[in-house]
């Protein structure tokens, strides 16, 4: 099993696949509680350079509040990261398949609102 919905945006620019990527989260209820700049990150605390590489904690609170009520401790899963990074053929946009990610975890209610997120998530990234 893949732990990542992956989809490439050919001869993108980061900044318009953001703009479509976060438009399109919000449609499916998730919001963006975090934005990690890693390039920069990495250029300012080792000084390193990468290609542009953005991390972004979104959060479905509905979903959220659904999966903490089935199991307290499923805050340490969330948010569900989804990155954007570039790469040759324009940018890869990859998110956390949380499905994958709540099989460590014995709980068949959670891992149904797993399925929910993963759906919500997957048609995000089709319609970005």
């Amino acid at each position: 099993m893949d732990y990542t919905i992956n989809r490439v945006f050919p001869n993108a620019d980061v900044e318009k696949v953001d703009a479509r990527v976060k438009s399109a989260l919000a449609e499916q209820g998730f919001g963006v509680l975090i934005e990690i700049d890693v390039a920069a990150t990495m250029k300012t605390k080792i000084n390193q350079d990468i290609a542009p590489y953005r991390i972004l904690g979104a959060c479905n609170p509905t979903m959220a509040f659904q999966a903490l009520g089935a199991e307290p401790r499923d805050g340490a899963m969330q948010p569900c990261n989804v990155i954007l990074r570039a790469v040759e053929a324009g940018v890869e946009v990859s998110a956390i398949d949380p499905v994958a990610s709540m099989m460590a975890i014995k709980n068949e209610d959670l891992k149904s609102a797993a399925g929910e997120v993963r759906d919500k998530v997957r048609q995000a990234l089709e319609a970005a």
